[in-house]
């Protein structure tokens, strides 16, 4: 199986709504490479369960996003017109309405295809999408780096929702390695020791008062 982790992520171009109404018919990712961080979080359905509640659980968090310089994107195979509905209704009616970044329309699957997160049994003949059973994504989380390179990918199944405070941990687990060219330990924390990756940047650490 191939991954996606350590490439280029790939670039898509499609309609979106911004800031919970406008619908937008050429929304695309590369514009925000070499400026920005991107976490590119893949849901089911609109109108569904444990989809509303991590989809305001990154909006709660927008702030922690915003100061760590990250763009949230978020993608489900529904239509924009979907999106834009269920961003009208209030949440105390299960809605989603409030959330202001960018929820993407992969309506033709291929985003979900060209990620990897693509359910349903499907194959492209004459680079037509034929399948049996319903063509949703998986939950599929990716963090991209400024230079558009996939440094950290996640997918969970279905039933199972994601860790907001987990996706922070690893853009600050990420940004604190470019800064400083250490690597972080296992359950690393940002303010933790990291490790100088050598034997003995690894026993300075083994040996250090924080563990």
């Amino acid at each position: 199986m191939n991954t996606l982790i350590a490439k280029k992520a790939p670039n898509f171009t499609a309609s979106a709504v911004l800031n919970g109404k406008d619908i937008v018919k050429n929304f695309t990712l590369e514009k925000f490479q070499g400026s920005k961080y991107v976490l590119l979080f893949f849901y089911p359905k609109d109108f569904t369960f444990v989809c509303p509640t991590e989809i305001y659980a990154f909006q709660e968090k927008m702030k922690d996003f915003e100061s760590r310089n990250v763009q949230v994107i978020a993608i489900s195979t529904d239509t924009e017109q979907s999106h834009w509905a269920w961003l009208q209704i209030p949440k105390e009616k299960g809605g989603i309405y409030g959330v202001t970044y960018p929820l993407v329309s992969d309506i033709n699957k291929t985003i979900s295809h060209n990620y990897g997160v693509l359910s349903g049994d499907w194959i492209f003949d004459k680079e037509e999408l034929k399948s049996t059973g319903e063509l949703i994504a998986y939950r599929g989380l990716f963090l991209i780096d400024k230079q558009g390179i996939i440094r950290h990918i996640l997918i969970n199944d279905f039933p199972l929702g994601r860790n907001v405070n987990e996706a922070i941990r690893m853009i600050d687990a990420l940004q604190y390695y470019e800064k400083s060219g250490e690597v972080c330990p296992a359950n690393w924390i940002k303010g933790k020791r990291a490790i100088k990756a050598s034997h003995r940047g690894l026993l300075d650490f083994y040996s250090s008062s924080d563990e």
